[in-house]
């Protein structure tokens, strides 16, 4: 029996290139380094432009505060709709492999979601604005008897 060499290359079962197949093996990090710079090269002005028109659009009512104003909804939708956007940017990284631009984008969305609320916290602090001090310097004090002759 005579031993022939074989001219195919072997490839190994979980590298298979064939069409149709998915890859098994895991994205390397310099791949999802350059795609996670892209992407937040892309996300960095969004953001910059978003909270540029919040601040724009609360700017004519810094003398509004004499009557109670409905909460102004739009700067929290905006903000959530960019957090959520990078959540589903973080969760197609993740599936694709590419663990190093899902993990820089879900730290992103912590950012974002942290922004998200603090922008919350402001129109809800300008809708309900605190009780003004009474007589005593301090809201809900009773009042002195003795100081009130």
């Amino acid at each position: 029996m005579r031993f022939e060499r074989s001219t195919r290359t072997p490839r190994l079962p979980e590298n298979d290139s064939r069409p149709g197949r998915l890859p098994t093996s895991r994205g390397d990090g310099f791949a999802g380094g350059c795609i996670s710079l892209i992407v937040l090269l892309v996300e960095v002005p969004v953001a910059f432009l978003l909270g540029l028109t919040s601040v724009v659009r609360g700017w004519g009512r810094a003398d509004e505060h004499t009557t109670t104003t409905p909460m102004d909804c739009a700067p929290v939708l905006w903000f959530g709709g960019f957090t959520a956007g990078v959540l589903v940017i973080a969760v197609i990284f993740l599936f694709t492999a590419h663990p190093f631009a899902g993990a820089v984008q879900l730290l992103l969305a912590a950012v974002a979601l942290l922004f998200t609320i603090a922008a919350w916290h402001d129109q809800y602090e300008r809708v309900h604005p605190p009780p003004p001090p009474t007589r005593a310097g301090m809201p809900h004090a009773p009042s002195d008897r003795v100081t009130d002759r």
